[in-house]
């Protein structure tokens, strides 16, 4: 990943930068006001973190961004697959209707400019998607319920049926969660995922000590992305996994759930 800023509190993809008609975003811990588990930039209103404290960041991070959105648009996320197309219906509602759109939505598309599409994760996995013929933007939340749910495959079906993109034309870039080598899973979750037909010979391992059974959720979401026609050179992992890093990513696993979150974010500029 790149830095986007000089104090490393915004990080980017490269594929992305490319683009100067898009902004994007992934959060670290750094640079903000939260204390404790929140420390310091914690953007999210739904983890827990006093109100006051999170729209002083969501300040600071509009104020980082290239151009100010018009809407920074954070869902409360149920590890669904519920999906949100943002157009003129939602932004000529009322703030009140606008919060219930959102509400029980993991992965948002749209083509209108100025709105920012945001995802939470702490450990999860966050997908941003761009087709920069059509010029459409997506963010999606996968943790491993949304991941063997197909949310990334449904996100990029609803792009093809809405805007008529191609997918071979999608860039697609992973974002920081936790790797394989930190996912210890119940063999029901890996029964989950054999059932659903992934291929657990390249998502998954036995660990020779624990007997227990890894999920890779980068590998599982680039493999979704591919399968869906999104091409391989078209992707950017980031390699980078939460739950080791938890200094400077939130990480449930380590922090507990009352704990901040990682903002992932892209928008189409005006």
């Amino acid at each position: 990943m790149i830095a986007l800023t000089k104090d490393n509190r915004m990080l980017g993809y490269q594929l992305l930068s490319r683009y100067s008609n898009i902004s994007h975003f992934v959060t670290t811990r750094e640079g903000g006001c939260s204390g404790g588990n929140y420390a310091s930039f914690s953007c999210s209103p739904f983890s827990g973190d006093e109100q006051a404290n999170v729209a002083r960041n969501q300040e600071i991070l509009c104020s980082l961004l290239p151009q100010k959105p018009e809407f920074l648009l954070i869902p409360f996320q149920t590890h669904g697959t519920k999906i949100a197309v943002i157009n003129t219906d939602y932004i000529y509602s009322s703030t009140e209707q606008q919060k219930n759109m959102l509400n029980g939505v993991d992965a948002l598309i749209t083509n209108e400019q100025g709105c920012c599409l945001c995802i939470s994760t702490a450990d999860c996995i966050p997908v941003l998607l761009y087709d920069p013929c059509r010029k459409v933007v997506a963010a999606v939340h996968a943790g491993w319920r949304g991941t063997v749910a197909g949310i990334v495959s449904k996100t990029l079906e609803l792009m093809r049926e809405r805007f008529q993109i191609e997918t071979s034309d999608v860039i697609a870039c992973i974002g920081p969660g936790i790797s394989a080598a930190s996912f210890e899973v119940g063999e029901e979750v890996y029964e989950t995922f054999k059932k659903e037909g992934f291929a657990m010979e390249q998502i998954s391992f036995l660990h020779p000590q624990t007997n227990k059974w890894h999920i890779d959720l980068w590998e599982a979401n680039r493999l979704q992305l591919i399968q869906s026609g999104v091409q391989a050179n078209h992707i950017e992992q980031s390699g980078i996994c939460t739950y080791v890093n938890y200094e400077q990513f939130f990480s449930a696993r380590r922090l507990g759930i009352r704990s901040g979150r990682i903002l992932s974010g892209i928008m189409l500029n005006r």
